[in-house]
């Protein structure tokens, strides 16, 4: 679509060319992209409590140190050598489209996108449900919807306004979210006691929890691939603030765990969404638990922020690149992707009233199709473009690189294996839609409907002096 001509497109982007942005406004520098990092995976140690649950402290303190190494750490470090390779909006969107081709490309896109929009229409909600305690009126009825519309409509604004903005609110938030924590462990030291964490029985651990509940808490790295183009020198921007990001999430999930396991005598019934205030309370009193739960709303509000900009700046880079129509590049005077924001909130809006604990399921679905086409797409590139211009390269060579990608795919077909039927089938619809859609936005512009392009101020992808060659698997489907 719009402009590719029946050339593939194959990115390999060596030119140090910016994404297309407006001049006048402020880039996201290390600080803020670390907390949008932050947010955009954890946003602090709340949910969970339910591997503690699932397995005892002892797997549970092991699982959030190991499972970095099996997921997190692999999952940033693509994220980091494809980012400064492509350093513009679309992020994996751009990955994909250059080693698999523009069908593929759009396939991601959707699934990521809906991914995405499905997790964030949680925040809003779990807000709610956090304050309801002291605002029992907010359980339920017209007051718990007006209240979710004007937090929906507050957030929102606030994308619209800037990612700069959103950076240091991100900020902000994170340093709000995690400080009663650091207040919990000075006052927890007295009672702590090391044999607690050695807890562990084998018969009774529900690995299926364990897995889902690690694996919820560290994924998403990728995310903040699609706002490479807004960030100031992205090229060593990113792989640092990736790099913090990283150690900034392992210590927030496995401080509290350490707390609140060995300060508390151990009942795993009670180690469910929320109990961190419990424990809280235990340890400080009414005041540190209603900190917390502060905490824990502030953490949904930084985690929805964060997710908007990752989503709207997708689909503008997915509109930079002639995938969606013209109208998505579009942007506002605070430079920030108007309809991709409006897109974006309105799919929040629409889901934010149902259930989604099987919703949530399909979320995973989603994702972990969308990262075994980010794996291949990482391995593509590195054999049939290995001399191409990577600003930050995984120093373990190709073999290397390709068995970094062996037990976190391993990990996802194990994730996918765990889906119940129902969960599949309204995956698979979901996926079926994105096939469909693509063609049709195909024969769309065929039909001059709707207007599509690619921006000008994007490095020709297909220029030999550029030294890209295609190649024939790389043609247009």
């Amino acid at each position: 679509m719009g402009g590719y001509n029946g050339v593939g497109y194959v990115g390999i982007n060596v030119n140090d060319v910016p994404s297309p942005r407006l001049d006048n406004l402020k880039k996201v520098s290390v600080l803020p992209l670390i907390f949008l990092i932050f947010y955009e995976v954890s946003g602090g140690p709340f949910g969970v409590e339910d591997s503690v649950q699932a397995a005892g402290p002892l797997l549970a303190l092991l699982g959030f140190l190991v499972f970095p190494f099996i997921w997190s750490i692999p999952e940033a470090l693509i994220t980091a050598e494809m980012g400064t390779m492509f350093p513009e909006n679309g992020g994996y969107v751009v990955w994909v489209s250059s080693a698999l081709g523009p069908y593929w490309g759009f396939q991601q896109g959707w699934m990521k996108w809906l991914s995405g929009v499905i997790d964030n229409a949680l925040y809003p909600v779990l807000f709610l449900d956090y304050l309801k305690s002291g605002i029992p009126s907010l359980g339920s009825g017209w007051l718990r919807v007006l209240a979710t519309l004007a937090l929906i409509i507050v957030l929102t604004y606030m994308n619209y306004r800037g990612l700069t903005i959103v950076g240091w609110v991100a900020v902000l938030l994170g340093i709000l979210s995690l400080l009663p924590f650091i207040v919990m462990g000075l006052v927890a030291i007295p009672r702590l006691k090391p044999s607690r964490w050695l807890v562990v029985d084998f018969g009774k651990v529900d690995w299926n929890l364990y897995l889902n509940t690690l694996f919820w808490n560290l994924n998403y790295w990728d995310s903040i691939s699609t706002l490479a183009g807004e960030v100031d020198n992205p090229k060593k921007t990113l792989p640092q603030a990736l790099c913090y990001a990283l150690i900034l999430v392992v210590t927030s999930y496995f401080f509290p765990i350490l707390i609140g396991t060995g300060a508390v005598p151990l009942d795993p019934e009670l180690w469910t969404d929320g109990y961190f205030s419990d424990i809280a309370k235990i340890l400080g009193g009414v005041w540190l638990r209603w900190w917390v739960q502060g905490a824990a709303a502030m953490s949904n509000m930084g985690m929805f922020v964060a997710e908007m900009s990752s989503d709207s700046f997708q689909l503008l880079g997915m509109a930079e690149r002639g995938m969606l129509p013209e109208c998505f590049a579009r942007r506002s005077r605070y430079g920030t992707p108007l309809l991709g924001i409006l897109f974006s909130a309105s799919g929040v809006v629409l889901l934010s009233w149902l259930s989604f604990q099987e919703i949530v399921a399909a979320e995973n679905f989603l994702y972990c199709f969308g990262m075994i086409l980010e794996f291949i797409a990482f391995v593509r590139l590195r054999i049939i473009y290995p001399a191409a211009s990577r600003p930050f390269k995984i120093p373990l060579g190709t073999v290397g690189s390709i068995l970094m990608c062996v037990p976190p795919t391993i990990l996802i077909w194990a994730v996918l294996a765990l889906s119940t039927l129902k969960v599949m089938i309204i995956s698979v619809i979901a996926m079926v839609i994105g096939l469909v859609m693509q063609p049709c936005l195909t024969y769309a512009e065929k039909k001059r409907w709707m207007r599509f392009s690619i921006s000008t101020d994007l490095p020709d992808l297909h220029d030999t002096n550029t030294g890209i060659i295609d190649s024939p698997e790389d043609k247009d489907f």
